[in-house]
């Protein structure tokens, strides 16, 4: 959750695949989504030289402080690469949210030096746990850094420039290599939240696994996944925003435009290209293309949302 406290029927989606842009490194893109459907405006650079009207906010994730192991020895120096990165935009964000794996090993040191360095944007910071931050004994590290106000797991929404957001939990009870889950519970909750909002109101989803299907041999996907879509059929602007997965990855299906995050620690395999995930072992020199944030605006009466990923190099 923020670091600040909130107050507050067909079967699934239509298959139909508009556009699906797999990229696993290289130079950022400008996308703006209107109608459902993206389109590439341009590279990273020339983007960021216009001010983008209306309301911008950041997505980091996997921030993975703690790890030290060959894929990058350094973790928390890229993390702080990243927020620099951040401080010299040259427009201030609205706020920024977190998609999971904050931490390595759930470890108190961790989650304070996490804090101590995301804390220098000075952004209200919106979190979800990764299964990497629910790993302590006891689960309750996370819980009472972020949890306040929150429901079950840590689940919770908040309202912003016009834009219904929708922080999720997927990551309890993981099964090694086992799919994502939401529960009963959390799913009720969320068909509950919805059902006051307009349905011309632009919903943003976010959680740390994907909620669609990127490759199940991995687990990379929530296996209720397709029952929290359901709910948000009938909006006409959906975004969902996850991690894990450490690179982009784009998909539209009908009304919802998926997204899923690079990690500021270290990349994974493309799905199907290893044995199995985990930290991937790059050059020295391709380390920093590989790893970024990603910036995502609104313009408040045309239903888009522009999403810009930068490479901490490259």
């Amino acid at each position: 959750m923020s670091t600040h406290d909130h107050d507050h029927s067909e079967d699934g989606l239509s298959r139909r695949k508009v556009l699906e842009c797999m990229t696993w490194a290289g130079t950022g893109v400008l996308w703006t989504i209107t109608g459902g459907v993206p389109r590439s405006l341009g590279i990273i650079d020339s983007a960021q030289a216009a001010t983008a009207p209306g309301m911008t906010f950041l997505q980091i994730s996997d921030s993975h402080v703690g790890f030290d192991k060959p894929a990058n020895p350094n973790a928390l120096g890229t993390l702080e690469e990243a927020v620099n990165k951040i401080n010299a935009m040259p427009e201030k964000p609205s706020f920024m949210i977190h998609t999971g794996d904050i931490t390595h090993l759930s470890k108190a040191a961790e989650f304070d030096n996490a804090e101590r360095i995301i804390s220098q944007t000075k952004l209200d910071v919106h979190y979800v746990p990764g299964e990497h931050d629910f790993i302590d004994e006891e689960v309750k590290l996370y819980r009472e850094r972020y949890g306040r106000g929150t429901k079950g797991h840590g689940w919770y929404s908040f309202d912003a420039g016009g834009v219904h957001f929708i922080g999720l939990v997927n990551v309890v009870d993981l099964k090694g290599g086992g799919l994502g889950n939401l529960g009963a519970e959390q799913l009720a909750w969320l068909e509950d939240d919805l059902r006051s909002k307009s349905k011309s109101t632009p919903v943003v989803l976010f959680a740390h696994i994907p909620l669609w299907t990127v490759y199940p041999q991995w687990g990379w996907g929530t296996e209720d996944g397709a029952r929290a879509l359901e709910f948000v059929k009938g909006f006409g602007s959906v975004t969902v925003l996850n991690g894990h997965i450490h690179q982009v990855m784009q998909k539209v299906e009908g009304n919802v435009t998926f997204h899923t995050a690079r990690s500021t620690a270290f990349p994974q395999p493309a799905p199907g290209s290893a044995p199995s995930p985990g930290p991937m072992k790059v050059e020295d020199a391709r380390l920093r293309s590989m790893l970024g944030v990603a910036s995502i605006n609104f313009k408040q009466g045309d239903q888009r949302l522009a999403i810009i990923d930068t490479p901490l190099q490259g």
